[in-house]
């Protein structure tokens, strides 16, 4: 049975999310692609309402699709980090709010781009836990 103690740091975006996982035994790092491509602008004529109003909905099928994964992703969470630029990271809530199943949400943060060393130590932070160290070398006890 999976453990439910682990804390899970979320950096999420349109175009990727970096999943953090941190468990007694270590931490896990993933990453889920939208694939999503961007929308270009068109000039205004009598189509492009209605183009945009598709290509908003297939955009939407496909973000929620995309969430779905992340969700998928950190469903044996205890307490999930959230962070990202954008709406994105608001998104996410709303789908977590709906088919989440319990998943608690224990913060919902505003970030800018950052290295994977610099997301998890940040999750680290977040969540008050001491970044993994090497093993102590033995030293000899002077008398």
């Amino acid at each position: 049975m999976a453990c439910m103690n682990h804390k899970v740091g979320v950096w999420i975006d349109h175009r990727k999310a970096l999943i953090v996982t941190i468990t007694e035994d270590g931490q896990h790092t993933s990453l889920i692609v939208s694939n999503i491509e961007k929308v270009p602008r068109h000039a205004p004529d009598s189509v492009a309402p209605i183009a945009d109003d598709r290509r908003q909905r297939a955009m939407t099928k496909h973000l929620n699709t995309y969430y779905d994964m992340v969700i998928a992703a950190v469903r044996e969470a205890h307490s999930v980090y959230v962070c990202g630029p954008g709406e994105s990271k608001l998104e996410l809530k709303k789908q977590l709010a709906r088919h989440g199943a319990g998943i608690r949400l224990a913060a919902l943060e505003s970030a800018g781009k950052m290295t994977d060393r610099q997301f998890i130590a940040k999750v680290r932070h977040y969540f008050r836990l001491d970044a993994p160290r090497r093993e102590p070398k033995l030293r000899p006890v002077l008398k």
